[in-house]
Protein backbone atom coordinates (compact mmCIF):
# COMPACT_ATOMS: atom_id res chain seq x y z
CA UNK A 1 0.00 0.00 0.00
CA UNK A 2 1.12 3.38 -0.94
CA UNK A 3 2.05 5.31 2.43
CA UNK A 4 1.95 8.54 0.62
CA UNK A 5 -1.59 7.78 -0.43
CA UNK A 6 -2.52 7.11 3.30
CA UNK A 7 -0.87 9.96 4.65
CA UNK A 8 -2.88 12.01 2.50
CA UNK A 9 -6.09 10.14 3.00
CA UNK A 10 -5.31 10.91 6.35
CA UNK A 11 -4.51 15.22 5.63
CA UNK A 12 -7.67 15.08 4.02
CA UNK A 13 -10.07 13.16 6.86
CA UNK A 14 -7.95 15.77 9.28
CA UNK A 15 -8.54 18.65 7.08
CA UNK A 16 -12.24 18.30 5.55
CA UNK A 17 -10.88 19.74 2.21
CA UNK A 18 -8.47 18.62 -0.64
CA UNK A 19 -7.20 22.39 -0.87
CA UNK A 20 -5.86 22.52 2.59
CA UNK A 21 -4.83 19.24 3.07
CA UNK A 22 -2.42 20.09 0.06
CA UNK A 23 -1.63 23.12 1.47
CA UNK A 24 -0.57 21.26 4.64
CA UNK A 25 1.18 18.62 2.42
CA UNK A 26 3.13 21.18 0.23
CA UNK A 27 1.79 19.32 -2.99
CA UNK A 28 -0.65 20.59 -5.79
CA UNK A 29 -4.59 19.98 -4.93
CA UNK A 30 -4.25 17.59 -8.23
CA UNK A 31 -1.64 15.52 -6.37
CA UNK A 32 -3.85 15.34 -3.50
CA UNK A 33 -6.71 14.13 -6.00
CA UNK A 34 -4.59 11.84 -7.66
CA UNK A 35 -3.39 9.74 -4.54
CA UNK A 36 -6.63 9.79 -3.15
CA UNK A 37 -8.37 8.45 -6.63
CA UNK A 38 -5.22 5.50 -6.38
CA UNK A 39 -5.99 4.18 -3.27
CA UNK A 40 -9.40 4.34 -3.63
CA UNK A 41 -9.00 2.07 -7.21
CA UNK A 42 -6.78 0.02 -4.59
CA UNK A 43 -9.18 -0.83 -1.34
CA UNK A 44 -12.14 -0.56 -4.48
CA UNK A 45 -14.25 1.76 -1.86
CA UNK A 46 -15.11 5.00 -2.10
CA UNK A 47 -13.44 6.91 0.71
CA UNK A 48 -14.94 10.77 0.41
CA UNK A 49 -17.95 12.09 -0.72
CA UNK A 50 -17.25 15.67 -2.52
CA UNK A 51 -19.75 18.51 -0.95
CA UNK A 52 -19.75 22.03 -1.50
CA UNK A 53 -18.31 22.53 2.02
CA UNK A 54 -15.87 19.84 1.58
CA UNK A 55 -14.83 16.18 1.38
CA UNK A 56 -16.72 13.85 3.61
CA UNK A 57 -15.70 10.25 4.94
CA UNK A 58 -17.71 7.63 3.59
CA UNK A 59 -18.44 4.77 6.03
CA UNK A 60 -15.90 2.82 4.17
CA UNK A 61 -13.35 5.77 4.99
CA UNK A 62 -14.58 5.82 8.30
CA UNK A 63 -13.81 2.50 8.94
CA UNK A 64 -10.36 2.90 7.13
CA UNK A 65 -9.81 6.03 9.07
CA UNK A 66 -8.00 4.64 12.69
CA UNK A 67 -6.06 1.72 10.57
CA UNK A 68 -4.82 4.52 8.34
CA UNK A 69 -3.55 5.92 11.31
CA UNK A 70 -1.95 2.95 12.71
CA UNK A 71 0.15 2.27 9.41
CA UNK A 72 1.44 5.86 9.81
CA UNK A 73 2.48 5.32 13.17
CA UNK A 74 4.25 2.04 12.34
CA UNK A 75 5.80 3.52 9.48
CA UNK A 76 7.10 5.91 11.63
CA UNK A 77 8.37 3.49 14.46
CA UNK A 78 9.91 1.19 11.70
CA UNK A 79 11.62 4.34 10.08
CA UNK A 80 12.87 5.39 13.84
CA UNK A 81 14.24 2.00 14.27
CA UNK A 82 17.22 2.17 11.97
CA UNK A 83 17.77 6.09 11.38
CA UNK A 84 20.78 7.18 13.03
CA UNK A 85 20.29 9.76 15.77
CA UNK A 86 16.73 8.15 16.32
CA UNK A 87 17.73 4.69 17.04
CA UNK A 88 18.72 2.50 20.08
CA UNK A 89 22.30 2.97 20.68
CA UNK A 90 23.30 -0.75 20.86
CA UNK A 91 25.92 -1.50 23.39
CA UNK A 92 27.14 -5.21 24.18
CA UNK A 93 28.31 -4.65 28.07
CA UNK A 94 29.55 -8.20 28.29
CA UNK A 95 28.59 -8.59 31.67
CA UNK A 96 25.82 -6.50 33.85
CA UNK A 97 27.79 -6.64 37.02
CA UNK A 98 31.14 -5.45 36.19
CA UNK A 99 32.55 -1.86 35.37
CA UNK A 100 31.17 -1.69 31.62
CA UNK A 101 28.19 -1.67 32.58
CA UNK A 102 28.65 0.99 35.75
CA UNK A 103 30.09 2.71 33.07
CA UNK A 104 27.41 3.06 30.81
CA UNK A 105 24.99 3.84 33.43
CA UNK A 106 26.87 6.58 34.22
CA UNK A 107 27.06 8.01 30.61
CA UNK A 108 23.25 7.21 30.43
CA UNK A 109 23.06 9.40 33.50
CA UNK A 110 24.31 12.31 31.77
CA UNK A 111 21.73 11.86 28.69
CA UNK A 112 18.73 10.54 30.57
CA UNK A 113 16.70 10.75 26.94
CA UNK A 114 18.99 8.71 25.55
CA UNK A 115 17.59 5.58 23.54
CA UNK A 116 19.60 3.09 24.91
CA UNK A 117 19.90 -0.94 24.39
CA UNK A 118 22.21 -2.97 26.28
CA UNK A 119 23.04 -6.81 25.66
CA UNK A 120 25.04 -9.17 27.02
CA UNK A 121 26.85 -11.37 24.32
CA UNK A 122 27.86 -14.60 25.33
CA UNK A 123 31.08 -14.32 23.18
CA UNK A 124 34.77 -13.23 23.46
CA UNK A 125 36.79 -10.91 21.66
CA UNK A 126 36.69 -12.57 18.00
CA UNK A 127 33.06 -13.02 18.15
CA UNK A 128 32.26 -9.95 20.00
CA UNK A 129 34.33 -7.70 16.91
CA UNK A 130 32.42 -10.02 14.60
CA UNK A 131 28.90 -8.84 15.89
CA UNK A 132 30.21 -5.01 15.56
CA UNK A 133 31.41 -5.81 11.65
CA UNK A 134 28.06 -7.39 10.98
CA UNK A 135 25.92 -4.13 12.39
CA UNK A 136 24.40 -6.51 14.96
CA UNK A 137 25.71 -3.93 17.55
CA UNK A 138 27.19 -0.63 17.77
CA UNK A 139 29.75 -1.26 20.25
CA UNK A 140 31.53 -3.21 22.99
CA UNK A 141 33.62 -3.58 25.34
CA UNK A 142 36.32 -6.47 25.80
CA UNK A 143 40.22 -6.55 25.62
CA UNK A 144 42.00 -6.91 22.37
CA UNK A 145 45.78 -7.47 22.67
CA UNK A 146 47.84 -6.55 19.74
CA UNK A 147 48.10 -9.77 18.01
CA UNK A 148 44.65 -10.13 17.39
CA UNK A 149 43.96 -9.06 13.73
CA UNK A 150 40.87 -6.62 13.38
CA UNK A 151 39.31 -6.19 10.25
CA UNK A 152 39.89 -2.60 8.04
CA UNK A 153 36.40 -1.05 9.61
CA UNK A 154 36.87 -1.79 13.26
CA UNK A 155 38.07 0.97 15.51
CA UNK A 156 39.05 0.84 18.83
CA UNK A 157 40.04 3.25 22.30
CA UNK A 158 41.42 1.59 25.67
CA UNK A 159 38.67 3.31 28.08
CA UNK A 160 39.56 0.98 31.07
CA UNK A 161 42.27 -0.55 33.45
CA UNK A 162 40.56 -1.77 35.84
CA UNK A 163 42.00 -2.80 39.05
CA UNK A 164 41.48 -5.82 41.48
CA UNK A 165 39.67 -6.78 44.52
CA UNK A 166 40.52 -9.96 46.36
CA UNK A 167 36.81 -10.94 47.52
CA UNK A 168 36.91 -13.83 50.88
CA UNK A 169 34.58 -14.81 53.67
CA UNK A 170 35.48 -13.61 57.33
CA UNK A 171 37.29 -16.79 58.56
CA UNK A 172 39.67 -16.63 55.19
CA UNK A 173 43.37 -15.65 56.56
CA UNK A 174 44.16 -12.56 54.62
CA UNK A 175 40.37 -11.24 55.47
CA UNK A 176 41.21 -8.92 57.78
CA UNK A 177 44.42 -7.53 55.65
CA UNK A 178 43.55 -3.44 54.31
CA UNK A 179 45.33 -4.93 51.50
CA UNK A 180 47.33 -7.57 49.75
CA UNK A 181 50.19 -7.70 47.31
CA UNK A 182 49.86 -10.34 44.60
CA UNK A 183 52.84 -12.18 45.74
CA UNK A 184 50.60 -12.78 49.09
CA UNK A 185 47.67 -14.33 47.14
CA UNK A 186 50.88 -17.14 46.47
CA UNK A 187 49.53 -20.41 48.39
CA UNK A 188 45.82 -19.19 48.76
CA UNK A 189 43.51 -20.69 46.01
CA UNK A 190 41.76 -18.04 43.58
CA UNK A 191 38.70 -19.64 43.15
CA UNK A 192 37.58 -18.84 39.58
CA UNK A 193 34.93 -21.64 38.27
CA UNK A 194 33.43 -21.09 35.07
CA UNK A 195 36.47 -18.99 33.67
CA UNK A 196 37.26 -19.96 29.58
CA UNK A 197 39.97 -22.13 29.13
CA UNK A 198 40.90 -19.67 25.59
CA UNK A 199 40.22 -16.22 24.39
CA UNK A 200 41.96 -12.91 25.94
CA UNK A 201 40.07 -13.40 29.41
CA UNK A 202 42.09 -16.82 29.98
CA UNK A 203 45.58 -15.21 28.25
CA UNK A 204 45.43 -12.69 31.10
CA UNK A 205 44.93 -14.58 33.82
CA UNK A 206 47.08 -17.30 32.59
CA UNK A 207 49.77 -14.70 32.46
CA UNK A 208 48.85 -13.31 36.05
CA UNK A 209 49.44 -16.07 37.70
CA UNK A 210 52.65 -17.04 35.96
CA UNK A 211 54.12 -14.11 37.09
CA UNK A 212 53.33 -13.61 40.26
CA UNK A 213 53.21 -17.79 41.18
CA UNK A 214 49.04 -17.81 41.91
CA UNK A 215 47.29 -21.08 41.57
CA UNK A 216 43.83 -20.15 39.93
CA UNK A 217 41.04 -22.92 39.93
CA UNK A 218 38.40 -22.78 37.31
CA UNK A 219 37.46 -26.37 38.05
CA UNK A 220 33.51 -26.99 39.39
CA UNK A 221 29.79 -26.75 38.24
CA UNK A 222 28.95 -23.17 37.69
CA UNK A 223 26.11 -22.17 39.86
CA UNK A 224 25.73 -18.74 39.22
CA UNK A 225 27.49 -15.54 41.27
CA UNK A 226 24.98 -16.03 44.24
CA UNK A 227 26.18 -19.89 44.73
CA UNK A 228 29.47 -18.60 44.59
CA UNK A 229 29.49 -16.02 46.84
CA UNK A 230 27.61 -18.38 49.75
CA UNK A 231 30.65 -20.79 49.10
CA UNK A 232 33.30 -17.98 49.79
CA UNK A 233 31.30 -16.56 52.52
CA UNK A 234 31.45 -20.09 54.52
CA UNK A 235 34.31 -21.21 53.68
CA UNK A 236 38.09 -20.45 55.53
CA UNK A 237 40.18 -21.43 52.26
CA UNK A 238 38.54 -20.02 48.79
CA UNK A 239 38.90 -16.42 47.52
CA UNK A 240 38.34 -15.13 44.14
CA UNK A 241 39.41 -11.78 41.89
CA UNK A 242 36.94 -9.39 40.96
CA UNK A 243 37.00 -6.21 39.08
CA UNK A 244 37.11 -2.89 41.90
CA UNK A 245 33.95 -1.39 39.75
CA UNK A 246 32.39 -4.62 39.76
CA UNK A 247 28.81 -4.79 41.58
CA UNK A 248 27.87 -7.69 43.43
CA UNK A 249 25.04 -7.82 46.76
CA UNK A 250 25.03 -10.27 49.40
CA UNK A 251 23.32 -10.74 52.67
CA UNK A 252 24.67 -9.12 55.86
CA UNK A 253 25.48 -11.76 57.86
CA UNK A 254 27.84 -13.37 54.93
CA UNK A 255 30.52 -10.78 55.92
CA UNK A 256 32.50 -10.66 52.37
CA UNK A 257 35.44 -8.73 52.35
CA UNK A 258 36.32 -6.58 49.68
CA UNK A 259 40.32 -6.05 50.01
CA UNK A 260 42.15 -3.79 47.33
CA UNK A 261 45.39 -5.62 45.33
CA UNK A 262 48.21 -2.82 45.14
CA UNK A 263 52.33 -3.17 44.48
CA UNK A 264 51.54 -3.79 42.06
CA UNK A 265 48.22 -3.01 41.25
CA UNK A 266 47.31 -5.76 38.63
CA UNK A 267 44.91 -4.08 35.43
CA UNK A 268 43.09 -5.82 33.33
CA UNK A 269 42.68 -3.61 29.98
CA UNK A 270 39.52 -2.81 27.96
CA UNK A 271 38.85 -1.15 24.30
CA UNK A 272 35.25 0.15 23.38
CA UNK A 273 35.38 -1.28 20.18
CA UNK A 274 32.97 0.29 17.10
CA UNK A 275 32.79 0.26 13.00
CA UNK A 276 34.46 3.11 11.57
CA UNK A 277 31.59 4.03 9.48
CA UNK A 278 29.19 4.01 11.82
CA UNK A 279 26.94 7.14 11.58
CA UNK A 280 25.10 6.81 15.07
CA UNK A 281 25.61 10.39 16.15
CA UNK A 282 25.66 9.27 20.25
CA UNK A 283 28.54 7.04 19.32
CA UNK A 284 31.52 10.18 19.91
CA UNK A 285 30.11 11.12 22.44
CA UNK A 286 30.14 7.78 24.16
CA UNK A 287 33.86 7.28 23.86
CA UNK A 288 34.33 11.08 24.67
CA UNK A 289 33.05 9.97 28.00
CA UNK A 290 34.92 6.73 28.45
CA UNK A 291 37.93 8.51 27.90
CA UNK A 292 37.30 11.57 30.69
CA UNK A 293 36.38 9.08 33.01
CA UNK A 294 38.96 7.14 32.76
CA UNK A 295 41.34 7.07 35.76
CA UNK A 296 45.15 7.46 35.34
CA UNK A 297 46.84 7.76 38.81
CA UNK A 298 50.26 8.96 38.01
CA UNK A 299 53.13 7.09 39.62
CA UNK A 300 50.87 4.27 41.00
CA UNK A 301 52.62 0.80 40.49
CA UNK A 302 50.61 -1.37 38.29
CA UNK A 303 51.01 -4.62 36.63
CA UNK A 304 49.34 -4.54 32.64
CA UNK A 305 49.93 -8.08 30.85
CA UNK A 306 52.82 -7.86 28.51
CA UNK A 307 50.74 -6.88 25.58
CA UNK A 308 48.83 -4.48 27.57
CA UNK A 309 52.32 -2.01 27.52
CA UNK A 310 51.17 -1.53 23.75
CA UNK A 311 48.65 0.66 22.52
CA UNK A 312 45.92 -0.24 20.59
CA UNK A 313 45.52 2.48 17.39
CA UNK A 314 41.79 4.26 17.60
Amino acid sequence: MDLEAVRTFVAVADAGRFQDAAAGLSVTQQAVSKRIAALERDLAVRLFTRTPRGARLTIDGQAFLPHARELLRVAERADASVRPGRRALRVDVVNRRIVTAGLLQDFYRTRPGLELDVVTLDADVEGAVAAVEAGTIDATFHAVPPRHHLPEVIRTARVIEERHELLTGPRHPLAGARAVTPGQLAGHRIWMPGLDARGEVADYYEEFAAVFGLTIDVVGPVFGNEALLAEIADSADLATLVGEGSRYLWPDRYDLRRIPVRDPAPLYPMSLIWRADNPHPVLPELRGHLLSARRDRPGADVWLPAWGHRAVGS
